[in-house]
């Protein structure tokens, strides 16, 4: 009988452990597979070893290493990208250390590469102002125009993720008060996010003009009336996007994707001092810490936070200057002439 080796643990791991033991989500499963690629393609541009020839007896700890160098330099891929290609190693080398004990030594060598630590930048996001220039660009009266300001409603109200999104059915959601969308999250965790009245109107009337009737038909479907693509939304975000930038060049300083509506609807519930519990339910985040990352990051809110705290403190009577004044209002403003 033949011995495994790594193309066979690989098949084996994507074919029947992802989703029937770890019941990973579709989209980890894409990024884990996108990894996996990128590592046979250094294999074979860099160490010259054929995607068929990559055998445990050409891994080794340095290999993997160099890999990660690799994205780094090579590839000029940010520190995150670099950590996430390398959880996905991992996660296939936990699975073979789980699986044969032949390869114990070499598995402990690539799970003790640690994660590059990086400084953690605050998320970007837009202003409210940037918000409502984006949501006021689709024409509403047209039937394109109502489905597209649907969807860009719904994605930063709700501040779903884009697959989230597009997962959605017609009977995930309800119209009537209070309004609420019900989403499959990551992990298949389910929650139930609030839509605003204002949200809820303009996907009463985008059902209506589309004739949706059926509670299983995905809520957005695109013209060939199949499931709406993260490209589609996307699509849709960057052709408004262009819309405010021709008229408003400077309201819209970044690069704009369905994650960034998410992020500015976080940021702006933050600065409107919603509890952070509130925020992490509706984000659907695992934990708090990962919520608190739009407030510890970004110094703005550091700063909004000191000053609220000085502003219980002092007053103004605190910096009124109590020695009178020995001369009058002209004679103080000359003393500012050049």
């Amino acid at each position: 009988m033949r011995k495994l080796d790594f193309s066979d643990y690989v098949e084996l791991y994507f074919s029947k452990y992802v989703f029937l033991q770890r019941g990973l989500s579709p989209n980890t499963v894409s990024a884990y597979s996108d990894s996996l690629i990128l590592f046979l393609r250094f294999c074979d541009e860099v160490k010259g070893i054929k995607p068929n020839k990559v055998t445990f007896s050409k891994i080794n700890k340095q290999l993997i290493l160099d890999f990660c160098d690799w994205i780094e330099t090579s590839l000029k891929n940010s520190i995150p990208t670099r950590n996430q290609r390398l959880t996905a190693i991992h996660a296939v080398f936990r699975y073979i250390q789980s699986e044969t004990p032949n390869h114990l030594a070499l598995c402990r060598d690539i799970l003790s590469i640690r994660m590059k630590k990086h400084m953690q930048k605050p998320p970007r996001y837009l202003s409210t102002d940037a918000i409502k220039a984006i949501l006021a660009a689709p024409d509403a009266k047209t039937k394109n125009g109502i489905r597209h300001l649907a969807i860009l409603s719904l994605l930063y109200d709700s501040a779903i993720r884009v697959q989230e999104l597009i997962d959605l059915k017609l009977g995930d959601i309800t119209i009537k008060k209070p309004s609420t969308a019900h989403v499959l999250g990551k992990g298949d965790k389910q929650r139930t996010v609030p839509i605003h009245p204002a949200t809820a109107n303009i996907l009463a009337l985008y059902i209506k003009k589309y004739g949706l009737t059926e509670s299983e038909h995905y809520l957005f479907t695109n013209s060939s009336k199949n499931q709406l693509t993260r490209a589609g939304v996307n699509y849709i975000i960057k052709k408004y996007v262009a819309i405010v930038k021709a008229n408003f060049p400077k309201l819209i300083p970044i690069p704009v994707s369905a994650h960034i509506m998410r992020h500015s609807k976080s940021t702006h519930l933050l600065a409107a001092d919603i509890n952070l519990i509130y925020i992490r339910d509706l984000l659907g985040h695992s934990s708090v810490t990962t919520t608190e990352i739009y407030a510890s990051s970004n110094p703005e809110f550091l700063r909004q936070a000191i000053e609220k705290n000085s502003n219980r403190i002092f007053t103004d009577k605190d910096v009124q200057d109590p020695t009178p004044r020995k001369y009058d209002l002209p004679e103080f403003l000359k003393q500012y002439r050049v």
